[in-house]
């Protein structure tokens, strides 16, 4: 979890505890009291439910980045690794050429 999505969960968490004990210590009855905690927190819960959607929708795009730089470094390790056998193969038949030539 990146230092920013703690410090936005924690503004949002103290602004929840905020905003309920605003209500508590307000005069009002406790039939609008309640109401109003409950619309509250129902705007809490749709802040924090946003803030989830977009976390999924930075760790998918975080994931797809990751897996189109693996298949780039599996295409590299793959080029590689031919460049590699084609010159042991070259280098192999040098060889073969100046024993022969002995």
């Amino acid at each position: 979890m990146s230092e920013n999505t703690k410090v936005l969960g924690a503004l949002v968490i103290g602004a929840a505890a905020g905003a309920a004990l605003g209500l508590l210590f307000a005069p009002a009855k406790g039939s609008e009291l309640r109401k109003k905690i409950n619309g509250n927190m129902n705007d809490i819960i749709d802040q924090l439910s946003d803030k989830i959607n977009e976390g999924k929708e930075a760790l998918s795009e975080l994931k797809d980045k990751a897996m189109n730089k693996a298949e780039d470094l599996k295409g590299k390790a793959s080029d590689l690794k031919n460049d590699v056998e084609s010159e042991a193969d070259r280098m192999k038949n040098k060889a073969k050429q100046a024993v022969s030539s002995y």
